[in-house]
């Protein structure tokens, strides 16, 4: 029987680059929070041991997918830990409303919800820990959707600290462009050397984005956005964008502004979650078992 599960979008309130590693990366600072707006995963079980994505994405091979390998990497540790039979399986398929490139993390949370889900579905028993350290190995932002806390996170977005920051209403708009995140960690102007606060110390300053001078610099869609947003209410950068996105305290002082949004910019109103929806969709499930 297919089930269908939540796979959220996030915002990062903040994020300070405090310095570049030996190996490349980014040590930052960032706060997560999540959205009660994203991505479905629909998983239907399988008796033959397939695993298969039923809406594929343009140019991306199925194994390449962060959804299949997702899936792959469960079984794989299901079945070496005798938790799993070598006949299960499972259909997938994804409704995206979330934009490649935007910053919301959509790719991260659906491998998130898949490995969630799956535990759940085929009662591997795997613990959050154990599904954080596997969801890692598929991207940094991965163990904080597995998670499903809003968080302040260090290291490469790895070092996660749960924190319960407002929950605001958003206006987040998508300014038509998609921005690959290596463009602005590569680029030369980005800021690296933002000092090291506590969050305490952070919680209590004005949010910003390190990120947003490189992308306003480089993408003039970016730029207009957020001058527009900014007319009406602080506004910000999410992760290395492209998304932009206001801060509001009602759902109705967002919609307003959404109404008033130019032709070429497109948006959505939510309502910003510090537990994630798919913690609720968990909970729900194991309640009908």
């Amino acid at each position: 029987m297919m089930s269908r599960w939540p796979s959220p979008a996030k915002l990062n309130l903040f994020l300070y680059i405090t310095g570049r590693r030996a190996d490349g990366y980014h040590n930052l600072q960032t706060l997560f929070q999540f959205l009660d707006y994203g991505d479905e995963i629909a998983i239907t079980p399988r008796s033959d041991g397939e695993l298969r994505l039923v809406t594929p994405v343009d140019g991306v091979a199925q194994e390449d997918n962060l959804i299949i390998r997702a899936a792959r990497l469960l079984l794989t540790e299901g079945r070496a830990r005798g938790l799993v039979t070598a006949s299960w399986g499972a259909d997938i398929g994804v409704e995206k409303r979330l934009p490649m490139g935007g910053g919301l993390g959509g790719g991260s949370s659906n491998a998130a919800t898949v490995l969630v889900a799956l535990n759940q579905l085929w009662q591997c028993g795997f613990t959050t820990d154990e599904l954080a350290t596997f969801g890692l190995g598929l991207g940094a932002d991965v163990p904080v959707f597995v998670r499903g806390h809003a968080a302040f996170a260090e290291g490469v977005g790895e070092l996660l600290t749960p924190v319960d920051p407002p929950e605001k209403w958003y206006l987040v708009a998508h300014p038509g462009v998609s921005i690959p995140t290596p463009l602005i960690f590569n680029d030369p102007d980005l800021p690296r050397a933002t000092p090291v606060r506590s969050i305490e110390t952070l919680l209590n300053c004005e949010f910003g984005n390190d990120c947003e001078v490189i992308a306003r610099k480089r993408f003039r869609e970016v730029d207009a956005a957020l001058s527009w947003l900014l007319e009406y209410a602080p506004s910000r950068l999410t992760g290395t964008g492209a998304c932009v996105f206001a801060e509001f305290d009602t759902e109705s002082a967002a919609r307003r502004v959404l109404e008033q949004a130019p032709e070429w910019l497109q948006g959505f109103v939510a309502r910003g979650m510090n537990i994630s929806p798919l913690q609720h969709a968990i909970s729900g499930h194991a309640e009908l078992r």
